[in-house]
């Protein structure tokens, strides 16, 4: 087994490693295991742009995991970092996580080696077009085939780019904006979906405290009020988590870490005036309202209740793993603990909230997108105002009773308007994503405290995701 430079297996092995785990507890028919496994294919592109008078070469993939079920699902990313392995492991966990939250898609992951700042939007917009182009002349994006999705580096923007460019080249092809989902709403997205993954985090911990035998297993009791947590990461993902904690659940973000250094302040930071910070200046240094700290990656073994890791892959390694002192942590990002990690942290009690499940929110109201596509009709615009009519009758009806009895009956303030309203695209998307993360956190808690031989949520998520990968295979003939 090929280790990376501090000993641990690398992001693919250690996804591989964790699907093993899960596998030995599990009756698999022969062979199975193995085609569920391993990856189909991965496609390595290399292309040129001419940019700043000269052409420039850029390397990009596109992983397809598994096809049990089409299209295959995934995002695709725009860091340096990216390579074939790290995108192979990213579509293993495309795979799980679906078949996890019940979205009907294989997995598939993508990625271009490219630091993104280094190019200014219209230069962005040329090297995108060309790698989308590249991908989809060879069904690699497609709606019935190949959906991809924003990622660590790109946005709506570029998805944007994508769906434009893939229209351009099947001009008679009626599903067309399907072919990629995280586009702006004016260009055929959804509402609501920036927010997903975020959004997600916190519908996954507000299931996760609804169950006090769970809580306790994390040594907490109450509610996520008072909280203390600590970010890794004020990207989309961990801003919006950070953002929706702290305004709405009344959590307390002690700590925010970010790649130049961490802001901490024990009374609580302002995320919102961060976000604006970092905006602005492009740093953390130099944010008044919070004690500045060079090594960021140190206050990651501050003491908190809850740790978000937000960013990268393997921030939480054998190298700090003993050291993390969160009872909770909450994979917000894919792959945050190695291997290694997760062993230590296990022995030493801490629970995992596992990124399979922990940030399905995108995937999920992606799902939402591809079929609101498919569709051809925005969610709420049939039935918003029928919801609202019926809900008038209602009240007026109550409002009626009471004067002619004269009951005296008084509504309380803002009862009115709140029953009255139907629900808008916006507030349909929530709560299928609320319903989603609830129905897939009781899966998994059901396989946990009905075996003995599962020992925390990551194993018990493998084995709820690989079954349905398994069921599905069967039902093929295979």
């Amino acid at each position: 087994m090929v280790m990376n430079g501090n000993g641990e297996p690398s992001f693919r092995q250690s996804v591989d490693l964790m699907f093993n785990r899960a596998v030995s507890r599990m009756d698999m028919p022969p062979g199975l295991e193995e085609k569920i496994r391993v990856c189909n294919s991965t496609y390595t592109v290399r292309f040129g742009v001419r940019l700043r008078g000269k052409i420039e070469t850029f390397t990009g993939y596109r992983s397809v995991h598994s096809e049990h079920m089409e299209p295959v699902k995934g995002g695709i990313r725009y860091a340096l970092s990216v390579n074939q392995d790290e995108v192979e492991a990213l579509a293993a966990l495309m795979t799980y996580k679906c078949a996890l939250v019940e979205t009907p898609f294989g997995g598939s992951k993508g990625g271009l080696c490219i630091d993104p700042r280094k190019w200014d939007e219209h230069e962005l917009e040329q090297i995108t077009r060309r790698f989308a182009y590249e991908l989809i002349k060879r069904s690699l994006i497609h709606p019935a085939q190949n959906v991809p999705a924003p990622d660590m580096g790109t946005g709506e923007r570029e998805m944007a780019w994508i769906a434009d460019q893939f229209a351009r080249m099947n001009t008679t092809e009626i599903n067309a904006k399907a072919c990629v989902t995280g586009k702006p709403p004016h260009a055929g997205g959804i509402q609501g979906r920036v927010e997903a993954t975020g959004r997600g985090v916190q519908f996954a911990l507000r299931e996760f405290f609804r169950h006090p035998e769970d809580m306790k297993a994390a040594r907490m009791t109450g509610t996520l009020e008072g909280k203390r947590v600590v970010v890794q990461g004020l990207g989309n993902v961990g801003y919006h988590a950070a953002k929706f904690l702290s305004e709405e659940d009344g959590a307390i973000i002690t700590a925010i870490i970010e790649r130049d250094g961490a802001l901490v302040d024990d009374k609580g930071l302002n995320v919102e005036e961060v976000r604006q910070w970092i905006a602005k200046t492009g740093s953390v240094k130099g944010y008044a309202g919070a004690s500045f700290v060079a090594d960021g990656a140190k206050v990651l073994e501050e003491p908190c209740d809850i740790l978000i890791p937000a960013a990268m892959e393997g921030v939480i390694h054998m190298g700090n793993a003993a050291n993390i002192k969160a009872p909770l942590i909450i994979e917000a990002a894919n792959g945050p603990i190695t291997f290694g990690a997760d062993e230590i942290l296990r022995k030493k009690g801490t629970l995992i909230i596992p990124d399979m499940y922990a940030n399905a929110g995108g995937v999920t109201v992606s799902y939402f997108e591809w079929v609101k596509n498919l569709s051809h009709i925005r969610f709420g615009r049939m039935q918003r105002r029928a919801e609202e009519a019926r809900s008038r009758v209602l009240v007026e009806e109550l409002e009626r009773l009471s004067a002619d009895q004269g009951l005296g009956w008084q509504l309380s303030p803002g009862f009115k308007e709140k029953f009255l309203q139907g629900s808008d695209e916006l507030a349909l998307v929530r709560s299928g994503l609320d319903d989603t993360m609830r129905t897939a956190y009781q899966a998994i808690r059901d396989i946990w405290h009905s075996r003995n031989d599962v020992e925390d949520l990551r194993v018990a998520a493998y084995i709820v995701a690989i079954s349905r990968v398994a069921t599905t295979y069967q039902s093929k003939g295979l």
